[in-house]
């Protein structure tokens, strides 16, 4: 439970304001003593509030936002010595560092410091990637990484006359759009200073050693970009190089290398130091610093739980995206190594410890790639792999980005290819990162035509329908999307208390199960919305509504023995976590039109940006049991 303070426990006076002229390249003794003060007490406020992430359970990122606090106070103290010159605002294109722009609202005065205390948590407006009219203090929507140098060419289009400031990183570089954004702004002479985090750490590993060919600076400077390369934490030669980059018109790349996390014991040059420090490391920082308050506060938080005891769903909690690539593995290994060399290949876009696919490479790297931040050429080449009969490859990535990959996915099928595709973190729970990482369009992946080659979309209930699924499916050809979430899954019972995709289950792909028999209507829905779904049944079967429940775990296939019975019933409700506009839900009353039933037909989906938070996610959104069970009473009448 979180405790609230009177103040922010660290003294708010060691941060001095600070105007410095870029036309001048170098610091003074009394600036450079300034500028420290305010990169340590920046440094230990960043570890300290996100630290509160990992107490309450949210998550959130450190090392991004900790690594760039030189720059970030060098470009704050330009803002403020020639005004006249920038657009004030620190865009940064890695959304993950997001604690930089809570940071910079609170040093503004737009947000009270003792609401980072409640960074990332549900209602608190602090979500996971800055959003724009969401956040006081917030001047920008990131979206996600590597998305908004692009958009910062349009703001220096629109300010001529003034340097526009793009915050970048090693990792967000890696994607296609930036290489686009750079060509246009080389042609065009924009006033663009890309300040670029090389600290050579993503989420699954270095840069330096999963793409070898690979280099920042070589790869702008060969769009046509000066480039301005040296240490991040050389304060002096920081400044000169930012100088450097501001007094000469047009594109500049200042690169700044540094080791990820900087002085954290424990982190330092290590990709976990890419996401929220743990608390006891956090504590061990603050009191090495004599932080001593903040690190009693943060010793104190206590993560909140959600108390709810859903009914019909056991307590057999799965991480249905670790199961994916498990089920995997099950299946690859029946093959003889020759076969499995020549028919199957795994393409990774540094995911792989968050879509499941670490298992897959630790069992069998010789058909494992671990590659970059690049999406869309990292699924064209498992398409292609798939090309051929026999042949097939697989890829995963989140959901969210499924939207980055509706071209490539076009043009898979038009080449018949042969893909296996996981795209975890679907839907909206569990997302603190919140509205740009919703996964909420996945049926955007079924956009071919009647007769183009096969496509199906899955998205199974729990950790034992997963497996079953990929067994199944592993072996067809055409193009498969299997769906799961963030957030664990229950195991579904049956009305007598077994599990439901217990032994003897097998997955048939086009099928929908009955859950549950009903004669006052029919739910339908799949995945993550299915046990609360089965909860509000069960509950309202106590109160003598009888309800039935029905789990599409194939999205995209009519079953017609299926809909034909939840079109005979008296009303139906499509239950999801998708997008209401393209969602399940957009389809299936269509479906029910065209062959001439007509149920009272209700449809509850993800309708609103987010409020972060992990479970919370859903009540807010009205697809919690409380939600379901009030529109099923508004329907029976």
């Amino acid at each position: 439970m979180t405790t609230s303070l009177v103040r922010f426990p660290i003294d708010l006076t060691r941060y001095k304001p600070l105007a410095l002229d870029p036309s001048r390249p170098t610091l003074t003794d009394a600036e450079r003593e300034t500028l420290r003060g305010n990169i340590q007490f920046c440094r230990d406020a960043i570890v300290f509030f996100t630290a509160t992430g990992a107490a309450h359970g949210v998550g959130g990122h450190t090392g991004g936002p900790y690594d760039t606090v030189p720059e970030v106070m060098i470009l704050e103290a330009f803002f403020k010595g020639a005004p006249d010159r920038f657009v004030p605002i620190c865009f940064d294109e890695a959304g993950h560092r997001v604690a930089t722009q809570y940071l910079l609202a609170a040093l503004h005065g737009d947000l009270p410091w003792e609401q980072l205390l409640h960074y990332r948590e549900a209602g608190s407006h602090l979500p996971g990637h800055p959003e724009l009219g969401l956040t006081p203090g917030v001047k920008f929507s990131s979206g996600r990484l590597g998305h908004l140098w692009p958009y910062v060419n349009g703001v220096a289009l629109a300010n001529p006359d003034k340097v526009v400031i793009c915050l970048g990183s090693d990792g967000s570089q890696q994607e296609g759009d930036d290489a686009e954004a750079a060509r246009l702004a080389v042609k065009l002479g924009l006033n663009v200073k890309l300040v670029i985090d090389d600290n050579d750490v993503t989420i699954a590993g270095h840069p330096s050693e999963y793409l070898p060919g690979y280099s920042v600076g070589k790869t702008l400077s060969g769009h046509g970009l000066a480039v301005e390369a040296g240490d991040g934490e050389d304060l002096d030669q920081l400044y000169t190089r930012l100088c450097a980059a501001v007094n000469t018109h047009g594109p500049v790349a200042v690169i700044n290398k540094r080791k990820m996390a900087v002085g954290i014991d424990g982190l330092e040059g290590s990709t976990h130091g890419h996401d929220v420090i743990p608390v006891d490391k956090a504590v061990a920082y603050l009191e090495k610093r004599g932080q001593d308050e903040a690190a009693r506060y943060l010793k104190q938080l206590q993560k909140p739980k959600d108390t709810y005891t859903y009914l019909g769903s056991g307590n057999k909690l799965g991480s249905n995206r670790t199961v994916f690539g498990e089920a995997v593995v099950e299946v690859l290994s029946r093959l003889d190594e020759p076969t499995r060399k020549r028919t199957v290949m795994c393409i990774d876009s540094d995911l792989e410890g968050s879509t499941g696919l670490k298992v897959i490479r630790e069992r069998f790297p010789d058909i494992y790639v671990s590659s970059g931040i690049m999406e869309r050429g990292n699924f064209s080449a498992a398409a292609g792999f798939g090309m051929a009969e026999g042949k097939q490859g697989i890829f995963s990535t989140f959901s969210a980005f499924l939207e980055m990959c509706i071209s490539e996915i076009t043009m898979a099928r038009l080449n018949r290819s042969n893909v296996l595709s996981h795209y975890s973190h679907a839907g909206i729970d569990d997302m603190a990162d919140n509205t740009c990482h919703f996964g909420i369009n996945n049926l955007f992946a079924d956009n071919g035509l009647d007769d183009g080659y096969e496509t199906r979309l899955y998205f199974p209930a729990d950790a034992a329908q997963m497996r079953a699924c990929v067994e199944a499916v592993f072996p067809q050809p055409g193009l498969r999307f299997i769906f799961s979430t963030r957030s664990k899954t229950p195991n579904i019972l049956t009305a007598e208390g077994s599990d439901f995709y217990g032994p003897g289950y097998s997955f048939t792909p086009g099928k929908d199960e009955v859950i549950r028999e009903g004669s006052a209507g029919t739910i339908v829905s799949f995945g993550e919305a299915l046990y609360r779904c089965l909860d509000a049944v069960e509950r309202l079967k106590q109160e003598g509504i009888d309800v039935g429940l029905i789990n599409k775990p194939t999205l995209n296939v009519i079953d017609e023995q299926s809909l034909a019975r939840a079109g005979a019933s008296p009303f139906v409700l499509v239950v999801e976590g998708f997008n209401r506009r393209t969602g399940l839900g957009s389809r299936f009353g269509s479906w029910l039109l065209e062959r001439g039933f007509a149920p009272r037909f209700a449809h509850l989906g993800t309708h609103k940006e987010g409020c972060g938070g992990l479970w919370e996610q859903y009540p807010y959104q009205g697809l919690d049991p409380v939600s379901i069970i009030a529109k099923v009473k508004e329907l029976v009448g």
